[in-house]
């Protein structure tokens, strides 16, 4: 037996030139063996030449002198057809017969004519007498001219065939050809498939088709006369996608994968091939008794075969009888806000908060609605799009369709952020959405917790006397009565880890609180952290939030805490990121769109001039309890003040106002340094006391009185005091 596989292995061809470069050599060939017979017209190829030159008219006669013509339309053919379709004339371009064919059929069939018109001439020397004579006798001279002009016709159409074919190449070429793309080497076209494969084209290139990810919440909500103030900012503050993703050599590393599989001993059948924003997903079908274990023990050896790392296996692709192989692109490309934000699927879509979260791996837009989450897990290692894929949610939420039944103003959305590492949310200070300051300290955001516990049994109340089921049911009834809405209220944590080491208990047992309760109120959280540990991400935490997003994490322990399964350790990190929720619970891959902070200061700036007066529709008295708690360290119940003068800013708030003779609530936020909450009640006090006008929709507010006059008036107050006493 040894003998026997030492003699196969040595028949077998070790190094063999692929069918395209044995076409070029032909080619050379013919032009040079033309250029070579033109010489031997002249006397110019010695004695040789002038031997080939007797013997080819003594065989051809004057069709000789066609010879060189034919012999170059034949090499430039080969030159410039690359056939690589596996279709009838690329098969038979490998052994090179049908050019040889045609070239026969052309010489032979002028000879054949020349040689019918005078067949005692010779003119088609002895090859033309010989094929002319049989048909001369039995079928005469019309129909051997016929049958002969056949031939001829029958050889130029097969080269006009092989430029066609070149033709319809080159325009296919011009979408696949990329600038700075590498040529595949010799070594790699051995690899060429033998099999046809679906390639559907980059997302860059698609049409306009977007696949909703969760089915939105249908809500029936009659059309109203109410008008929302707010309107979303333009989307010319955003930018648009950049590039294109460079997938490389689709077709032969679906050749590498099948036969990587093949060598382990699992047939395949592949598939279409998906190509998104950072990966190109390659689909196979496994044949009959294919254990999935098998094909997935072996990512490490398909990585080696491919030169990519780290490859991802996703069997079976949810929905479908195919397992998907992930490998990373050589050029990424670059998914934008704009471009998710824009589309119809978002403009259009009937979801309540509906997040532009990126594209999956085929390049669609996925979209979740945070009412249907209802909270959301964030977890990743330093650097991989955490505080990015924030700013999108929180883009997305400033970016809501405004329609007759919802908006995206502060009249609808409300926001606290807290941002223990005090570097990411400064930006959105000035923000009118949010209920309170960015929080830094664990104490605060612990009050905050509070504050939104005893609003959540406050919201369960007013749902009870009015008989609604949930917030979207009750704003519906008052919007129909004309009647302001209650808010969502979205509380963002960018970094748990520190809050969970500072005050875990407590911050466990608030966000565990409102994760059990608060959905129904429109309470909703988004929670993020670097480190992913179960001392962080404890056992409540992950039962009560089950919609998680990870990012790149260091090993599969980290994966495994996050989302109960391994994988996000194979993620290329930059916004690559892999998404689970109650509705689907395996991981589904997905680029996370691209928001920089340029782009974020221009939208919070927009916000912020054009919308500064926007009546707020939360209860004040309970805004100036959070922020009045936050402040103090402690929450405790709000005093209401109709006068006002127990507000410690108030007379600091009324010397701003007559000294700049205008009135803001950005202007109290700038040289008081508080909250929007707190600069907008203030307004409202000196509105009351007289000093200032009512809101005169976007015209500033007018400023009664000056400094002076203020002075008079605090001069007679104290004159009046000593004269009572």
């Amino acid at each position: 037996m040894r003998k026997r596989r030492k003699k196969k292995r040595k028949k077998e061809k070790r190094f063999e030139l692929p069918g395209g470069v044995k076409q070029i050599i032909w080619g050379i060939i013919m032009i040079v063996f033309a250029l070579l017979v033109v010489l031997s017209f002249f006397g110019k190829a010695g004695t040789g030449g002038g031997y080939f030159m007797r013997g080819a008219t003594f065989l051809m006669g004057s069709t000789v002198f066609l010879l060189p013509l034919v012999l170059i339309i034949a090499g430039v053919t080969l030159l410039i057809s690359k056939n690589e379709e596996e279709n009838f004339f690329n098969r038979a371009a490998k052994s090179l017969w049908p050019v040889i064919i045609a070239v026969f059929l052309l010489l032979f069939g002028i000879a054949g004519i020349l040689g019918s018109y005078n067949i005692q001439a010779k003119n088609g020397g002895i090859i033309g007498f010989l094929l002319s004579w049989p048909f001369l006798r039995f079928l005469g001279f019309w129909a051997t001219l016929i049958i002969f002009s056949a031939a001829v016709v029958v050889g130029a159409v097969i080269f006009y065939r092989f430029l066609g074919i070149f033709s319809k190449k080159k325009a296919l070429a011009t979408d696949e050809a990329k600038p700075g793309e590498q040529k595949p080497s010799i070594i790699r076209k051995i690899f060429t498939p033998k099999f046809k494969v679906k390639q559907v084209p980059p997302f860059g290139k698609k049409q306009n088709k977007i696949e909703e990810f969760q089915e939105p919440i249908k809500t029936e909500i009659k059309k109203t006369s109410t008008v929302f103030s707010y309107v979303p900012p333009s989307l010319g503050l955003l930018y648009s996608d950049k590039g294109i993703p460079n997938s490389g050599d689709t077709n032969v590393n679906s050749a590498i994968i099948k036969k990587t599989l093949q060598n382990f001993g699992i047939e395949v059948t592949m598939s279409e091939i998906n190509i998104g924003p950072t990966v190109t997903q390659y689909t196979l079908k496994p044949a009959e008794g294919v254990k999935l274990s098998k094909i997935t023990s072996l990512s490490n050896d398909l990585a080696l075969a491919l030169a990519a790392h780290p490859i991802r296996i996703e069997a079976p692709i949810p929905g479908r009888s195919l397992v998907g192989i992930e490998v990373p692109n050589k050029g990424r490309a670059e998914v934008r806000l704009r471009n998710l934000i824009e589309a119809d699927s978002f403009q259009k879509s009937s979801m309540n908060l509906v997040l532009a979260l990126g594209r999956d791996v085929a390049g669609f837009p996925i979209y979740a609605d945070l009412t249907r989450m209802p909270h959301l897990l964030v977890a990743g290692a330093t650097g991989t799009g955490k505080t990015i894929f924030l700013n999108s949610l929180i883009g997305s939420l400033l970016y809501q369709p405004s329609t007759s039944n919802k908006s995206a103003g502060p009249e609808t959305l409300r926001l606290i952020l807290v941002d223990p590492k005090r570097v990411e949310f400064p930006v959105y200070e000035r923000l009118p959405h949010l209920l309170c300051p960015v929080i830094y300290s664990a104490q605060q955001t612990i009050n905050a917790l509070k504050w939104l516990t005893g609003e959540m049994e406050r919201r369960f109340e007013i749902l009870a006397a009015a008989r609604a089921r949930d917030i979207i049911s009750f704003n519906a009834k008052a919007l129909d009565k004309k009647e302001d809405p209650l808010p969502f209220i979205v509380l963002i944590i960018d970094e748990l880890a520190d809050l969970m080491a500072a005050k875990g208990r407590e911050i466990e047992a608030g966000i565990v609180r409102l994760a059990q309760m608060a959905r129904a109120v429109g309470i909703h959280l988004v929670v993020a952290t670097q480190r992913p540990s179960v001392e962080v991400i404890t056992g409540l935490i992950k039962a009560n939030i089950t919609s998680r997003i990870t990012f790149q994490v260091a090993s599969q322990v980290d994966s495994r805490t996050v989302m109960d399964t391994s994988g996000a350790e194979k993620l290329l990190g930059s916004g690559d990121m892999l998404y689970v929720s109650a509705v689907t619970p395996k991981p589904k891959r997905i680029q996370g769109a691209f928001v920089s902070d340029k782009e974020i200061k221009k939208v919070v700036s927009h916000i912020e001039e054009n919308f500064d007066n926007l009546a707020i529709s939360m209860n004040d008295d309970l805004v100036n309890e959070l922020n009045k708690g936050i402040e103090q360290g402690s929450i405790s119940f709000h005093r209401n003040n109709e006068n006002g003068t127990e507000e410690p800013l108030y007379e600091e708030a009324k010397k701003v106002v007559l000294e700049s003779k205008r009135a803001s609530a950005s202007l109290l936020q700038r040289r008081l340094r508080v909250g929007y909450a707190r600069a907008a009640r203030l307004i409202d006090i000196l509105e009351d006391k007289g000093i200032v006008g009512p809101p005169e929709g976007s015209k500033p507010r007018e400023v009664y009185g000056d400094v002076e006059t203020m002075q008079q008036s605090e001069g007679l107050e104290k004159e009046d005091g000593w004269e009572k006493v």
